[in-house]
């Protein structure tokens, strides 16, 4: 993987060097940065925000509060599973259906698995922190199993984080790393459907505390994944900064302010960019069909601000292709959301790789409580008119509950309102959603 990178054209070596310089310059253009402790006892379950409990607590506990987590002589190892199901529905206008019948796909209410996936992890008994993981996932769409993020993560303190080498998420946009089990809506927005969802390659993570920054830079190929749906692009770099001027953890406030770069080579020069309406029954409602292209630059803003219960984020993505014969065209998309937990939770942040991660559930519903409840109300888009193609506009706005009845279980229900301008047509699709959530993490 690494002689195929290394024999990459220098104009696009060139591209790793802005991504890198992006992380290198915030870096050290201050003070020396001095080694954090926390490295010594934050050991990350892989690059999504999640975090493992140190093998020397476990050993010291008689009893291990999670029954799924066990110690040995070389490693700790700790299984989990997820598996998501869901009902959908849908309710259009004329104008939608004409459109769909344009497309060539049915828009039908279903009921079907989202997906299932098995994991394992654990971290070695070496001086140097070292944690593992293993992730396989069926997936219901393609109706194939998948490697998941799998990987060895190595502590570096020397450099204030950690390296990850293996197959993980390319580190772009904090919605499209943190894990999918923790997003606040069943789908992320439509504009990172542009992104690949995993890569081969090897990722550097890290925090800076005294300047409240956190980063990640990555090179990835596709060796390993060239014959799978996800590897559209045959190399790419990517790197993600992201700073916290507000981040009080005790009063469970913080302000994220975040940006993002991204340079693939594409796939033998060709691609097609697509994306459903947030709801992964349907078809693709917008679509660029196949064209001609060398590479591509990605570009993305953040800002994501909690206090306590509330949440308010947003993200806007640019992404710009190399393709004279269709007037290089550059496709952007955004979106606002804004959360409410009413019965008081704060869904949490991790430094780990600057993400939230899982909303705790202090009173479940099975021991009395009524677990959490939160409200929330999403709008989102995705413009894939531009230069001289011609993939639609699609935008929509959601409003949706879930319930999380305890720390393994959760349900989901939402409603949609999504207009696609298309074909010279603007039609309006209602969808009806909700999704059980089981995760064993």
């Amino acid at each position: 993987m690494i002689l195929s990178f290394w024999n990459r054209p220098l104009c696009h070596i060139r591209s790793l060097g802005l991504a890198s310089g992006l992380i290198l310059t915030v870096f050290f253009c201050s003070q020396a940065v001095q080694a954090q402790d926390t490295t010594q006892v934050i050991i990350p379950d892989g690059t999504m925000g999640e975090f493992l409990e140190p093998i020397d607590s476990l050993e010291k506990k008689k009893f291990p509060k999670n029954i799924n987590i066990f110690t040995g002589r070389w490693s700790s190892f700790r299984v989990g599973m997820g598996f998501l199901y869901e009902y959908a529905a849908f309710s259009q206008d004329a104008v939608a259906r004409q459109q769909l019948d344009s497309i060539g796909s049915p828009l039908e209410n279903q009921l079907k698995v989202r997906d299932f996936r098995i994991m394992a992890n654990g971290q070695l008994t070496t001086k140097r922190v070292i944690s593992w993981k293993i992730g396989l996932m069926y997936d219901g769409p393609s109706r194939e199993w998948l490697m998941r993020e799998t990987g060895v993560t190595i502590a570096v303190p020397e450099i204030s984080g950690h390296i990850f080498v293996g197959r993980t998420k390319e580190g772009y946009s904090l919605n499209k790393v943190m894990n999918g089990y923790a997003g606040w809506t069943m789908e992320r927005q439509m504009a990172l459907d542009v992104i690949p969802i995993l890569a081969d390659g090897i990722k550097w993570i890290g925090f800076w505390p005294k300047k409240k920054i956190v980063w990640n830079v990555g090179i990835y190929d596709d060796y390993f994944s060239k014959s799978q749906g996800f590897s559209t692009f045959s190399w790419q770099t990517a790197a993600r900064i992201g700073w916290l001027p507000i981040f009080l953890p005790e009063e469970k406030k913080q302000l994220h302010l975040g940006f993002s770069y991204r340079y693939g080579k594409v796939e033998a020069g060709e691609m097609r960019v697509r994306s459903r309406p947030e709801s992964n029954p349907a078809p693709f409602f917008i679509d660029t069909e196949n064209f001609n292209t060398d590479h591509s630059n990605h570009f993305g803003a953040e800002f994501y601000y909690t206090h306590g219960p509330l949440m308010i984020g947003s993200e806007y993505h640019w992404h710009k292709f190399s393709s004279p014969e269709k007037g290089n065209p550059l496709f952007h998309g955004g979106d606002i959301a804004v959360s409410y937990i009413f019965t008081g939770a704060s869904r949490p942040y991790s430094t780990v790789s600057g993400v939230y991660s899982f909303v705790p559930v202090k009173n479940p519903v099975f021991k009395g409580g009524w677990g959490e409840l939160e409200g929330l109300l999403r709008v989102s888009s995705l413009d894939l008119d531009a230069g001289r193609l011609q993939g639609g506009k699609l935008w929509r706005i959601t409003p949706m509950v879930n319930w999380y009845l305890s720390r393994s279980l959760r349900l989901e229900f939402s409603y949609g309102y999504a207009v696609l301008d298309r074909f010279n047509l603007k039609g309006a699709t209602q969808i009806f959603q909700t999704r059980l959530q089981f995760a064993i993490l």
